[in-house]
């Protein structure tokens, strides 16, 4: 119960499995995207749900799609995912470099849920209008990417760092 009390910034490993470390990387409460000591090293910062946005839109969203909520536009998921030629490899083209891979989420009360590799979910730096965080979902079932804001800021999701 103390991930899912706690306000300040918190990580986590996914199942505690250091194989899940080398492979995914670490998970990160809200707290830990939003704390003013940056999450990501100098000269990087998380991006924001516009820059994850302008992403997509180069990879063809249109901008309705990019600004909607749900799953959204047409195969930009399967761009980002990594591709069967990447080790490791998930369902994608990763035609853009992305590399993304399945590497689950933890839950406000401390469950993981790795999902059998089928998912992944990252922050963005941006509150909704809502003042809960945004946040990107890519699943291997859909070629879209989901866009959500979420009120459960204890959530365990991955962190994508971007160059300044």
């Amino acid at each position: 119960m103390e991930w899912a009390s706690t306000t300040s910034g918190a990580q986590a490993v996914n199942n505690n499995d250091e194989l899940n470390l080398s492979l995914y990387g670490r998970l990160y409460n809200w707290h830990a995207v939003d704390d003013l000591r940056g999450l990501c090293p100098s000269g990087w910062h998380v991006p924001t749900d516009g820059e994850w946005m302008m992403l997509e839109m180069e990879l063809g969203m249109t901008i309705a799609q990019a600004y909607s909520e749900s799953e959204r536009g047409t195969d930009q998921g399967t761009q980002l995912k990594s591709s069967a030629s990447d080790t490791p490899n998930w369902n994608g083209t990763n035609v853009v470099g992305f590399s993304a891979l399945p590497g689950g989420w933890r839950d406000h009360i401390g469950f993981y849920n790795i999902s059998g590799g089928s998912n992944a979910m990252w922050w963005s730096a941006s509150l909704s209008d809502m003042s809960t965080p945004y946040y990107r979902l890519l699943d291997s079932g859909m070629s879209g990417v989901e866009r959500f804001d979420y009120s459960l800021q204890s959530m365990g999701l991955s962190v994508r760092c971007v160059r300044d």
